[in-house]
């Protein structure tokens, strides 16, 4: 049976004027009745585009040439930004970024719960670049181009974006993707490296940058020789991962004495330094997530005779600096590992009043003996799948207030309906975080009460 060919896309450029905004930040047009989404285009813009994609349902495309501009438009810092696929907002200025970040929210509480908050938050905002210190870099060997690519991922996913440089990423890294390209060139499996993994820490005022090199083979000798001279060159860490995370182990510099394998950073409202793992989850905006931390244990306002549960705890970014504060906190995380990391971080601080569980928080917990006690408050900052059954089994923790920290406004808004609509609760406030500038992903905040 012959396969169907592939419709062939218009070459020329179509003319559309740009009426609204998709949650993913594409400018939308309507061309003969059919929906078109279009990359780096804003509402009211009169533009040239060139089709991308095709489909019965809509079409999609990508600016070719503005003829009428927004005067929400910015010039994206980036030089990759249409062909990387992280920062889709950069030609939208900051004030229009957040509004349509707080409009997203909305939206979904109004959809999914019929809520409206009885207030809506400033937004909390930081840095608009430079800001990321986490993030997974994939690396291929494109023989076309003749040369090793380090970076993100093009729009549709398919490919590695051919980038020189990446201006939401720390610096020490963002501006070196050129020198790991040409590092890794030269060594002997420079097919058989996947991924870089890049997390930065701080100590005593100076960034610590830990590159994590997934590899398929062994390195030679040479290999490590280079890998070794490239850290020292740019003052890094080098981890190298051949298998799974148990397998990473720090290459350079060499570990002395039993040291551990840790990175750093602080919250300083609560004269807090927390270790991490370089394969840890850590949030990747610093500024924002130190803001987050006060902002959120403000809003619970935990006082010194309350027993508090902070759910999907992680590391202890939350429970720590609510142990400052609260009679005792306990903690609950599904990953065993990030558990102990959190009692390392309490002995590390000082903290008797911090006590951490290791819980799977997507099955049934009653029976755990931490879910046997009351709380007087509870924070929750569950992954994007949100906190569905945490939500439905409320009553047995009794909480007056809950502070719910969220990366999906679409699951915090369903979840905000079971407690508003099923639990008695009241959304008093909630606002967004601009964890991730220039990209459509909304960290949220909300406050619900009795």
């Amino acid at each position: 049976m012959a396969r169907k060919r592939r419709k062939q896309l218009p070459a020329e450029p179509f003319r559309a004027q740009i009426t609204a905004l998709s949650h993913d930040g594409r400018g939308i047009a309507h061309i003969e009745g059919k929906t078109t989404f279009i990359i780096g285009a804003l509402p009211g813009e009169d533009i040239l585009f060139k089709y991308t994609k095709q489909r019965g349902s809509h079409d999609e495309g990508q600016v070719v040439e503005v003829l009428k501009a927004s005067d929400e438009r910015a010039e994206p810092a980036c030089p990759h930004f249409l062909i990387c696929g992280g920062c889709r907002l950069q030609h939208m200025n900051s004030t229009l970024q957040i509004a349509e970040k707080q409009k997203t929210l909305l939206e979904q509480l109004q959809h999914f719960a019929k809520l409206q908050p009885q207030e809506i938050l400033t937004p909390l905002t930081g840095p608009q670049w430079a800001y990321r210190r986490k993030a997974r870099l994939g690396v291929r060997y494109v023989h076309g181009k003749g040369r090793v690519l380090v970076g993100f991922r093009e729009y549709n996913g398919r490919y590695l974006a051919d980038m020189h440089v990446c201006k939401v990423l720390h610096p020490a890294v963002g501006e070196r993707l050129t020198a790991l390209s040409e590092l890794i060139a030269t060594l002997s499996i420079y097919q058989d490296i996947p991924q870089i993994e890049v997390a930065i820490g701080e100590q005593n005022n100076t960034d610590e940058v830990a590159l994590n090199i997934r590899h398929l083979k062994e390195f030679t000798h040479d290999d490590i020789e280079k890998l070794i001279a490239f850290a020292q060159q740019y003052d890094f860490q080098i981890y190298l991962q051949s298998k799974g995370i148990d397998t990473i182990q720090r290459l350079w510099p060499e570990i002395q004495n039993g040291e551990k394998q840790r990175l750093h950073y602080h919250l300083p409202d609560f004269n807090l330094e927390l270790l991490f793992h370089p394969s840890d989850f850590t949030q990747v905006n610093a500024d924002i997530n130190r803001a987050m931390v006060t902002c959120a244990i403000d809003f619970l306002d935990p006082q010194a005779d309350e027993h508090i549960l902070d759910l999907f705890c992680g590391l202890g970014n939350f429970s720590l600096a609510l142990a400052t504060r609260a009679a005792t906190v306990t903690g609950v995380e599904g990953d065993s590992a990030m558990v102990k990391r959190a009692q390392e971080n309490a002995a590390h601080n000082d903290i008797t009043n911090a006590v951490f569980y290791a819980a799977d928080l997507f099955a049934d917990f009653t029976s755990a003996v931490w879910a046997q006690q009351k709380y007087a408050k509870l924070l929750i900052d569950p992954p994007r799948t949100g906190a569905l059954e945490i939500c439905q089994q409320i009553p047995i923790f009794a909480p007056q207030r809950i502070v719910y920290v969220s990366c999906n406004p679409a699951t915090l808004a369903r979840d905000a309906g079971i407690l508003v609509n099923e639990h008695g609760y009241h959304l008093r406030k909630t606002g967004v975080m601009d964890m991730f500038p220039h990209t459509q992903h909304v960290e949220s905040i909300a406050v619900f009460e009795r």
